[in-house]
């Protein structure tokens, strides 16, 4: 989180402790540094390169260092690798834009690039782009716990008769990271990320930074504005995550949020039944998607290559009726193939994210720092195994599509290594919450979570919005978005305004390219 050339240490157990307030003009670097414990990492001078050969000449890289615990200064250090786009003009700069991709293990190094060509002229005439990678990911002193692609496959369903394995490979997860990663695991967090973004802050030469985040992006913005609160300039926080609910509740809000979907999903699919002959009622269409989960328990679907069983079905379904044109392509080419038909086209795929510089991080590094803050942002995920069981049987019931995957059980049972404690977002920070109404990862019920908590931001909700990713998307949010990061004005309410008709039938499950987004198969896998 932020910290301006006045850092915030955290004392032993849990709180922070503020060091003196901003330095005096006058002060030197010589003076910062030995009068702040943090002034060594705030006063430094980063080494800018272009950061590949084939990318713009204006876009830059550099690593500068930060430390592993921010109440031990003097101790480790972490490599954090940070990249610039100066796309601000004289007359219209005001600083910097630090974004975020989302994840927890998205990197964000490349963000700029994605990003440049998505904003309008007005905003990156105002700001100049910046993008890093958090810590634990990419290039910035990734972790890696050396697990197997099957160890990768954390959307395990509750069946009594696999429980145990469930239960030994979540155990397995954590061991393995504990035995790769030991100590350093509990300060891959959001808190100690929020921190670094502080630095960053100071080492650009910022006495306030502003910031678009994305989805899991939106929790690393809210911390910040909790902890820096005077250092938080124009804030939009896009697709929100609940700071209430973080971890465990966010997997979990997302059975919450696929039942109405795939409500939605039956109706319209019902409504065009000519088109896709899947039901001329809600329950007809429900029942000819539940007799395909059935059929492929039995014996799983032959999909393009792509053995399908019915769990694998829920688990691809639960994101994908948010879209229900996709979700009604999807279900088609499901039932011609078990059926023995050519699938056809099936379901559209976003386009693929070019390498990030060809950097080499372990092949896990993105579910190993997923678990890394997930484990470390939240302290008490229960201990008990039966209490997962008990969980996910209760809420298969309540939430039929999704509900046992979302609280079967998970690695931080076993986490050995938690941080401190979780933040508490209260504050009246000004700031811009975006959220569609039908946005698969982080539904409208925990964006409007993110706005209750930040008492100061105002929220637009576009009804009818499809798809994981607001502004950037030719939305009807984006001119508010783009009013407030060039001239500073939030609405004077909380407003919502509608999506286009062509937008509201279909979403992409990834609008924007963000880098280190899942994309297909497994849409549910980040935030």
């Amino acid at each position: 989180m932020r910290s301006s050339r006045t850092a915030s240490l955290l004392a032993a157990g849990a709180a922070a402790v503020m060091v003196p307030v901003l330095l005096p003009a006058t002060a030197s670097a010589t003076t910062a540094a030995t009068t702040d414990p943090l002034g060594r990492y705030l006063t430094q001078k980063p080494a800018w390169h272009r950061c590949a050969p084939d990318t713009p000449a204006a876009f830059r890289c550099a690593t500068v260092k930060v430390p592993l615990d921010y109440s031990r200064p003097g101790g480790k250090k972490l490599d954090l690798a940070i990249s610039r786009w100066r796309t601000s003009t004289a007359k219209d700069h005001r600083g910097v834009l630090l974004l975020n991709p989302g994840g927890p293990g998205g990197s964000g190094l490349d963000m700029p690039l994605f990003l440049g060509g998505e904003l309008p002229k007005s905003v990156k005439n105002a700001y100049d782009l910046v993008g890093f990678d958090p810590r634990g990911v990419g290039a910035s002193s990734p972790v890696g716990c050396g697990l197997t692609d099957k160890e990768q496959n954390w959307q395990r369903p509750y069946k009594a008769a696999t429980f145990a394995k469930d239960v030994a490979w979540a155990r397995t997860v954590a061991e393995k990271c504990q035995a790769r990663q030991g100590g350093k695991l509990r300060h891959i967090s959001t808190r100690n990320t929020a921190r670094d973004m502080d630095v960053i802050r100071a080492v650009l030469g910022e006495k306030k930074i502003s910031y678009l985040g994305y989805s899991y992006g939106t929790y690393l913005g809210a911390v910040y504005t909790q902890m820096f609160p005077g250092r938080t300039d124009r804030f939009v926080l896009d697709s929100a995550v609940d700071p209430a609910r973080v971890w465990r509740g966010m997997i979990q809000v997302w059975a919450e949020g696929a039942e109405p979907a795939f409500t939605r999903w039956t109706e319209w699919t019902a409504r065009h039944h000519s088109a896709y002959r899947l039901g001329a009622t809600p329950e007809a269409v429900r029942k000819a998607f539940y007799d395909l989960v059935a059929q492929a328990d039995r014996k799983p679907i032959d999909l393009d290559g792509t053995r399908m069983t019915g769990d694998d079905i829920r688990a691809f379904s639960r994101a994908t009726f948010f879209s229900v044109r996709d979700g009604a392509e999807w279900i088609v080419s499901l039932k011609k193939a078990a059926a023995g038909r050519p699938a056809g086209p099936g379901l559209r795929t976003p386009a693929p994210v070019p390498p990030s510089f060809a950097r080499a991080t372990p092949e896990d590094n993105g579910d190993a720092a997923f678990w890394s803050v997930l484990c470390a942002d939240q302290r008490d995920w229960p201990r008990d195994p039966e209490q997962y069981r008990a969980d996910a049987i209760r809420d298969k019931r309540k939430y039929p599509l999704y509900g046992d995957f979302g609280s079967s059980i998970k690695p931080c049972a076993f986490w050995k290594t938690a941080g401190e404690r979780t933040t508490k977002v209260d504050n009246t920070v000004r700031a811009l919450i975006l959220q569609n109404e039908w946005d698969p990862q982080t539904p409208l019920t925990s964006g409007q979570g993110l706005r209750r908590a930040m008492k100061g931001a105002k929220m637009v909700t576009v009804t009818g919005g499809v798809g994981h990713g607001v502004y950037g998307t030719k939305s009807c949010a984006d001119k508010t978005a783009t009013a407030y990061l060039t001239t500073g004005k939030l609405p004077s309410k909380d407003i919502t305004c509608k999506a286009a008709p062509e937008a509201a039938g279909r979403g992409s499950l990834l609008p924007l390219p963000l880098p280190g987004s899942g994309g297909l198969p497994g849409p549910g896998s980040r935030f």
